[in-house]
């Protein structure tokens, strides 16, 4: 029997099939393997990681091949516009609001600029700190005292940190509801206080949650810290509320008097997904705050409390959003699968996967009315003002930039028709000098005369 030798792949077709030759290759490589005679199965292995080797080597050798290969997505979800723009996010404000809370930091909430530069690495920040300060007039203010800048805050940012404050205060009990509900998702009914940073700002939690929450609530709340670092530090329930083990899917359908399902919010069009999202949703409701020790790993039943779970999770958010990354730090405590995205992705009627600003994200379809949101929280409403404060500023900013340049270019043309003007005069008077080195040529007597001798021959 003859077998068809393998040769190098050629350039070309590293260019059309760089992933499917790979994977050819191998099922070729695999196939003679499991040839029975042993001499001919060391020749087939040896050629076929020759080719292997070759067709890796003309990958490499192409830049963009391999920028491409490398960042090369191994799942995906087909794009909603409306909700990728509900997704954007300003980067600008982010840093704001940094550069925000560390100036509310330093005593009498006045940062010297100094320091605030070296606060500029951390905030992935390149340039002059006064440079960017200065483009945001209606949120700070730059001065100089004693031959230093220093920054502060404006009076109507001020205003606006003083109704996030009393927004706050109001909001307490509600923050007691999520991180009660938080911990009685979790296995242990506990948390780890580094891990719950990360997601203390999706939750709207302030940054001093430890210190204003739990010893207002020693009953339900106690810090535990068996090793004695900081990093070990945990949060435990101590007392389970039934009134409270209630998830927004089943608080939903006990206003319509209708057993707990989910809604799914896809086009018409998307047949196949529909017919999996109604099979999906056949399977009965399993609340995320029920034990899943008794489910088997792998099983549908398995596959919904996780979906249910996520769904909660992302119900609790201000947004509507988590970070997947973010949120696969918490597998352990909410018995989450190991590759949650796959998952996330078998249902698109419930959850939107998304890849902007190379972050995945997750985001909860029916907390969105095209790009807004269905209910904005109260401190949803605050953030967003500060958001709205600092593009009226950077626009007083640009079209102050914009009279300075303008005045500029005016200024010039200016100073460039008083040079020509200048230039011109100059040698008018150049003209002139000129002319009258001549002699007396120009002088009408002379010229008389001159064309008198020219052409009358009796003259003298």
């Amino acid at each position: 029997m003859r077998y068809k030798r393998l040769y190098p792949i050629s350039q070309s077709d590293v260019y059309d099939q760089t992933s499917g030759l790979i994977f050819q290759t191998l099922d070729k490589g695999l196939f003679l393997e499991k040839k029975r005679h042993t001499k001919l199965s060391a020749m087939i292995s040896k050629r076929f990681f020759r080719r292997l080797g070759c067709c890796y080597f003309s990958l490499y050798s192409q830049p963009s091949l391999l920028y491409h290969f490398r960042n090369f997505s191994l799942w995906s979800m087909r794009k909603d516009l409306v909700l990728e723009s509900a997704l954007s996010r300003n980067r600008r404000w982010i840093v704001n609001n940094q550069i925000k809370n560390i100036i509310l930091r330093y005593p009498n909430q006045v940062a010297p600029l100094k320091h605030l530069q070296k606060k500029f690495k951390t905030l992935d920040l390149q340039g002059k700190a006064l440079n960017w300060l200065r483009k945001y007039p209606c949120c700070f203010e730059v001065y100089l005292e004693n031959d230093e800048y220093h920054c502060r805050l404006t009076k109507r940012m001020m205003h606006l940190v003083e109704e996030e404050e009393s927004v706050k205060d109001m909001q307490e009990p509600v923050f007691v509801q999520k991180l009660a509900k938080l911990l009685m998702m979790s296995m242990n009914q506990r948390l780890n206080v580094m891990k719950l940073n990360e997601l203390k700002h999706s939750f709207g939690f302030p940054d001093d949650y430890v210190i204003r929450i739990l010893p207002k609530y020693p009953d339900m709340f106690r810090l535990v810290n068996s090793s004695w670092r900081k990093s070990s530090m945990e949060i435990e329930l101590l007392a389970w509320s039934p009134d409270l083990a209630v998830s927004a899917v089943e608080a939903s359908a006990q206003k319509q008097g209708l057993e707990p399902c989910f809604s799914c919010s896809l086009p018409s069009t998307w047949v196949k997904s529909w017919q999996r999202f109604q099979e999906f949703n056949a399977i009965p409701y399993i609340s995320p705050y029920s034990n899943s020790r008794g489910l088997e790993e792998g099983s549908k039943e398995m596959e919904k409390r996780i979906v249910c779970v996520v769904h909660e999770l992302l119900s609790l958010t201000l947004w509507k959003k988590l970070s997947i990354v973010k949120l696969g730090h918490f597998k352990r405590e909410f018995a989450l699968p190991v590759k949650l995205n796959v998952l996330l992705l078998k249902h698109p009627g419930i959850f939107y996967v998304s890849n902007k600003y190379q972050i995945y994200t997750v985001l909860l379809r029916e907390g969105y009315n095209g790009p807004e949101l269905v209910h904005k929280d109260p401190l949803v409403i605050v953030k967003n003002k500060f958001g709205e404060l600092m593009q009226e500023g950077l626009h007083e900013y640009n079209q102050s930039r914009y009279l300075v340049n303008l005045e500029k270019k005016r200024n010039g043309m200016n100073l460039v028709k008083a040079v020509r003007r200048k230039d011109g005069r100059a040698e008018m008077s150049d003209q002139d000098d000129s002319g009258d080195k001549l002699g007396g040529l120009f002088d009408p007597e002379e010229r008389k005369r001159f064309y008198k001798v020219l052409f009358d021959e009796g003259a003298p």
